[in-house]
């Protein structure tokens, strides 16, 4: 079929008539540039993308990127905390920490503490709360009689932990070795190895008696009983065994009755000895020894025995109760356990004996057994007026109360801890009395 010729020549499939700017009839309107396949990135997006291309972001989690506008994944966030903020580059960014988070856990850790150790809290508040609990200096043994009476230190509250706070006992030396024997030499008809034999005899019999934990827990110094002589021996066995105010056990051992005081610890011990010749009797042996004991309540602690009188313990003794219908003893008001059961107490016994070993060629005694020539003792907080062969300490937490108009007037107390000053001779005609210590 023929066709039609065009008047005028087509130019060729994408070039513009010969003669003719293709972009002589171009308008640059809104809609032009609206529809435009190709747009310019903007001048961020170019600095974006370049920056990118050596760095790429890194994804916070719960934001979407410039390159993936894809919703990343949500992290599951631990209760109470907030999604840790970027920068527009996607580092995190640097939070301003607070100070108050750790104030709170030190003071809680405080309080612990504090609830814990209410008997430390206790002492810092009496002894004015600067610094560490005063210690006592640590001492030897002596050699001679000392110039004056330990020092005192600030009050403090004996525990189990620490049981000689407060007490210059702690600087003191404990156990058996706490009692050194001096030099022997001869002594009248006695050589230097005798008088050495004799002198541990008296130490053995000091340790069996008085350090020996069994015996001071309450149990029978039977070892101590046979290092006497017989007739000595006989007559502590009757201050043991029928014990009374003329024949009381407690005037040669240490013994403390476990159900109103269980010992802790070691003892604490200054101690000296001395040799002196007795002409043709043979030879005297002086001692001096203070035993100081650390004690806590026993199972019955707080009851006090028929006709006893609390002894002081650094304050003066409290009027007697009344008793009641029961014969076997009665309760004392209990004033404030605060301690609980950590609170501890110190018995103070010192011992100025003297023991005598005759001379066999005079005398018929045996050279290997003790005999006495004189026995002083003086106890500091034990009940007053009980002869049952036991120390009975008093505890602060288990002292009566006061009642009004009942108060006894603050009064100067011997100190237990003097050694300076001689015990008096024992005197069987002299009342007896019940005195007040100025510290225990």
């Amino acid at each position: 079929m023929p066709i039609a010729e065009d008047p005028d020549p087509r130019p060729a499939e994408g070039s513009a008539p010969i003669g003719e700017d293709p972009f002589d009839n171009l308008v640059l309107d809104e809609d032009f540039i609206k529809g435009a396949t190709v747009k310019e990135a903007a001048g961020r997006t170019r600095m974006l993308s370049a920056r990118w291309k050596h760095q790429p972001p890194v994804d916070p989690g719960a934001r979407r990127t410039v390159l993936d506008p894809a919703p990343a994944p949500r992290r599951r966030l631990r209760l109470g905390r907030r999604p840790r903020a970027v920068d527009p580059w996607g580092n995190p960014r640097r939070r301003r920490r607070d100070w108050r988070a750790p104030l709170f856990v030190l003071l809680t850790v405080a309080v612990l503490l504090a609830a814990l150790n209410i008997d430390g809290l206790r002492d810092w508040y009496h002894g004015g709360g600067g610094g560490a609990p005063v210690s006592a200096p640590s001492v030897g043994p002596e050699t001679a009689q000392p110039d004056s009476a330990p020092p005192t230190l600030a009050p403090q509250t004996p525990t189990v932990d620490h049981p000689w706070a407060g007490s210059p006992a702690e600087g003191w030396p404990a156990g058996a070795d706490a009692i050194v024997l001096p030099p022997a030499q001869a002594v009248g008809v006695f050589d230097a190895d005798q008088v050495a034999a004799q002198l541990k005899l008296v130490k053995d019999f000091l340790v069996a008696a008085n350090l020996d934990p069994a015996v001071v827990a309450g149990g029978r110094p039977q070892a101590a009983l046979d290092l006497l002589d017989r007739e000595e021996q006989d007559g502590a066995v009757k201050a043991l065994d029928h014990p009374d105010q003329a024949n009381d056990a407690t005037y040669l051992f240490s013994r403390f009755d476990p159900r109103d005081a269980i010992p802790i610890g070691d003892v604490r011990i200054q101690s000296r000895m001395s040799v002196e010749g007795d002409g043709e009797k043979g030879v005297l042996i002086h001692t001096d020894v203070t035993f100081v004991y650390a004690l806590r309540p026993g199972p019955d602690a707080g009851r006090q025995q028929p006709g006893s009188k609390p002894s002081a313990s650094g304050r003066p003794a409290a009027p007697e109760s009344p008793k009641s219908a029961n014969p076997v003893s009665w309760t004392l008001t209990r004033a404030g356990d605060a301690a609980g059961g950590t609170q501890t107490a110190r018995t103070i016994v010192r011992r100025a004996d003297t023991y005598r070993f005759y001379n066999p060629a005079r005398y018929r005694a045996n050279p290997k057994k003790l005999n006495f020539s004189e026995f002083k003792s003086d106890t500091g907080n034990s009940a007053c007026f009980v002869y049952d062969g036991f120390f009975h300490p008093q505890f602060d937490q288990f002292a009566p109360e006061t009642l009004p108009g009942l108060e006894t007037p603050d009064v100067p107390g011997t100190d237990p801890y003097d050694r300076i000053t001689p015990l008096p001779a024992p005197d069987p005609s002299a009342a007896p009395a019940c005195g007040t210590v100025s510290r225990s």
